[in-house]
């Protein structure tokens, strides 16, 4: 749990953007004592899947809330060392809100919808909704 630092959320509209390696925006949320400080959309400017891993640390996030996430975007967030939770669905500022009082809803196997060139986990067997009061994220190993 982040008490303090950078929050970063897929971004769409308002809406945490459900296919994090296409997203074309991140909201940033400044985190100080478990309250939101200040926030700031910022454009990807075309970077997208693996090499938002590094791009989201250049930009100091310490947490990444998302939608679905391929195996690839998967492993370089890993290598990263930035912890991530996807299968967040609905609006940003409240995805954050949750996140900071333990009682975001997410899904740690979220993978992101088939049709495109690669290969995709199988997802969640259960398709249970998983609780942050859980300790499991998306990055467990």
């Amino acid at each position: 749990m982040t008490t303090q630092g950078i929050i970063a959320v897929t971004y769409d509209n308002g809406s945490v953007f459900q296919h994090f390696g296409r997203t074309e925006a991140f909201k940033f949320y400044t985190v100080e004592n478990k309250a939101v400080t200040s926030s700031e959309i910022i454009s990807t400017n075309g970077v997208g899947h693996e090499p938002l891993a590094q791009w989201l640390k250049d930009h100091g996030a310490n947490v990444l809330l998302c939608g679905n996430m391929g195996p690839g975007a998967r492993k370089a967030l890993q290598q990263a060392g930035l912890p991530f939770y996807c299968g967040v669905q609905g609006s940003c500022d409240e995805a954050v809100q949750a996140f900071l009082e333990d009682r975001l809803q997410y899904n740690p196997d979220a993978t992101c919808p088939g049709g495109h060139h690669h290969h995709h986990g199988d997802g969640n067997p259960d398709g249970g909704q998983h609780h942050a009061g859980h300790d499991h994220r998306c990055n467990h190993t």
